[in-house]
C-alpha cells in the first residue's frame, strides 16, 4: 500500500552512531546530578558504589535485548520480542507495560527542562517553558530520524563537554585542597557500610538508566543488521555507566555535607550536587550545569517521543491499537500519527505536573514500575524462546536460563522496593492492559488477514 501516510514500513537510514546518539541521549550524560543527594542520603554516602551495582542489575536486560533484537530486529521492541517468545497475549502486556514508561519519562524530561529554564529565566513560567519544549522537539521527530539525529548529536556533544569541564574542574579542586571525605567513602560510605542502603539506592538509581532499550526501537531503520543494534545497546549502558560512576564519585568527594545530615534534611537533596559544586568550583560551573541540563533534559525527551512514536507505530500495525498509528509519512519515513499522539500525552502531563508544587513527584514515583515489569518479561521471553521452545536448536543454558532468570529476580526486588504510589499505579495500569486484552481476545482479525485472528499465548503468530 502507497501514499504519502499509509506505508507500513520504515526507511533504513541510522547507523551505529546514530543509535549511540539516541541512547545517550535518552540516558542523558549527567542523568546523576538531579538525584546525586537522595542516592547519597538513602547510601549512607556510598553513592558511586549504588551506580555501580545498578550497572550490573541493567546488564542483565541489555544482555537480554542482544539475544532478542537478532529474534526479532522489529520497531516495538519489547512488544515484538514477548510476542515471539512468549505469545501475543504477554506481548501485548509488555508493550502496554513500557508504554506507561515511554510516554511518561519524556515527560518528566521535559518538565526539568521547564523548571531549568524558569530558574534561568524566572519570568517565564515553568510550564510555558515545558510547552515550547514539547513544540521544537516534536518538530524534529517529524522531519525525519536522521535530522533529528543529527541535532541530538550537537547536543549529546554538548552534554559531554560540559561533564568533561565538571571532571577536570573537580579534579583540579582535589588536588588543590584535598577531598571534604574519605577517598574511598563513596564506594564504602561515609559512616559505616549498609548492604541494605545500598540495594534501596538502586531502586532509585536504575531510573537513570533506563532509556538504553529505546535503541532497540529503531531495529527496522537500522542499516547493517541486528547485530549494530545488539552492540549499541550494549555499549550504551557500559557508556553510561562509567560516566555516572565517575561523575558521582568526584561530587561526593566534594560534597561538603555528611550523608547523614542530607538524609535528615530532604529539601537540600535535590540540590545537592548544586551545592557541593558551589561550594567547591564555583557558582559559574552551577549555571553551565544547568543550561546544559535544561538543553539535555529536552533533547533525551526528544529520543524518548521517538521511542513512544515507533511502540505505539509497532502495536498499531499488529493491530493492538488503532490503525491510524500504523501509518508511515513518505516523505520523512517516520510514524507521524503515533508521534502525535505520544507528543500531546506526553504534554498534557508534562503541563500538568508543571502547573503543580507536587507535579515533579507524582511522576518521577510510577515512570520505573512499566518499565521494570516490561524487562521482567523480556528475560521470560529469552527462556521462552531459546530454551522452551528451543527455536533455535539446544540451549546455551547460562546464556539462555541462567542470566535471564537472574535478571528478572533482581528487577522483581527492585519493583518490590519501588514506592507503594509507582506499584499502585502500575497494577492499575496493568488491570487496564488485562481489559483491553480480554476486549480484543478471539476477536481482533490479525495481521495476516480477517481470519487470522488472536494467538493465544504461547502460540507463534501467523506470518505475514
Amino acid at each position: 500500500m502507497s501514499g504519502s501516510s499509509t506505508e507500513q514500513a520504515l526507511r533504513r537510514t541510522l547507523g551505529f552512531r546514530d543509535l549511540v546518539v539516541y541512547g545517550l541521549l535518552f540516558i542523558a550524560p549527567m542523568a546523576p546530578v538531579g538525584v546525586f543527594g537522595t542516592l547519597d542520603a538513602k547510601s549512607g554516602g556510598a553513592v558511586a558504589l549504588v551506580y555501580v551495582v545498578a550497572t550490573v542489575v541493567m546488564a542483565f536486560t541489555a544482555f537480554s535485548y542482544a539475544q532478542m533484537v537478532r529474534v526479532a530486529p522489529q520497531a516495538g521492541s519489547v512488544f515484538a520480542y514477548a510476542r515471539k517468545g512468549l505469545g501475543e497475549g504477554p506481548g501485548f502486556i509488555a508493550g502496554w507495560m513500557a508504554m506507561l514508561d515511554y510516554l511518561l519519562i519524556p515527560a518528566v524530561a521535559y518538565l526539568f527542562s521547564g523548571i531549568a529554564m524558569n530558574a534561568l529565566v524566572p519570568e517565564v513560567s515553568r510550564w510555558v517553558w515545558t510547552t515550547i519544549a514539547v513544540v521544537v522537539t516534536t518538530l524534529l521527530n517529524l522531519r525525519g530520524v536522521r535530522a533529528a539525529a543529527r541535532v541530538g548529536f550537537a547536543v549529546l556533544a554538548m552534554e559531554i563537554a560540559v561533564l568533561l569541564v565538571f571532571v577536570v574542574s573537580a579534579v583540579v579542586v582535589l588536588v588543590r585542597d584535598g577531598a571534604q571525605r574519605g577517598w574511598l567513602s563513596p564506594l564504602t560510605g561515609d559512616s559505616g557500610f549498609s548492604a541494605t542502603a545500598v540495594v534501596g539506592a538502586v531502586s532509585v538509581a536504575v531510573l537513570s538508566y533506563l532509556g538504553f532499550d529505546a535503541i532497540a526501537s529503531f531495529a527496522e531503520e537500522v542499516t547493517g543488521g541486528s547485530a549494530k543494534v545488539a552492540r549499541a545497546v550494549l555499549f550504551c549502558l557500559v557508556m553510561a555507566g562509567a560516566l555516572f560512576v565517575v561523575q558521582s564519585y568526584l561530587a561526593a568527594l566534594l560534597e561538603p555535607v555528611s550523608s547523614t545530615e542530607l538524609a535528615a534534611d530532604p529539601q537540600a537533596q535535590g540540590s545537592a550536587f548544586y551545592d557541593a559544586v558551589d561550594a567547591s568550583v564555583g557558582s559559574w560551573l552551577h549555571d553551565l550545569v544547568a543550561v546544559s541540563k535544561a538543553i539535555g533534559a529536552a533533547f533525551a525527551a526528544l529520543a524518548g517521543q521517538a521511542a513512544a512514536g515507533r511502540l505505539l507505530f509497532a502495536m498499531a500495525r499488529e493491530r493492538r491499537l488503532p490503525s491510524f498509528l500504523a501509518r508511515v509519512g513518505a516523505g520523512s519515513g517516520v510514524p507521524r500519527p503515533a508521534i502525535c499522539c505520544a507528543a500531546v500525552v506526553t504534554l498534557v502531563a508534562a503541563v500538568w505536573a508543571a502547573r503543580r508544587d507536587d507535579g515533579l513527584d507524582h511522576l518521577v514515583s510510577v515512570v520505573n514500575v512499566g518499565a521494570l515489569t516490561a524487562f521482567v518479561l523480556l528475560h521470560a521471553s529469552v527462556v521462552g524462546w531459546f530454551a522452551v521452545r528451543r527455536m533455535e536448536g539446544p540451549p546455551v543454558w547460562w546464556r539462555h536460563v541462567v542470566l535471564p532468570v537472574v535478571g528478572a529476580a533482581v528487577l522483581v526486588a527492585v519493583i518490590l522496593e519501588a514506592t507503594a504510589t509507582a506499584q499502585v499505579v502500575g497494577l492499575c495500569w496493568l488491570g487496564v492492559g488485562l481489559v483491553v486484552l480480554a476486549a480484543q481476545w478471539g476477536r481482533r482479525p490479525g495481521p495476516g488477514g480477517p481470519d487470522g485472528g488472536f494467538v493465544g499465548p504461547g502460540q507463534e503468530p501467523r506470518t505475514r
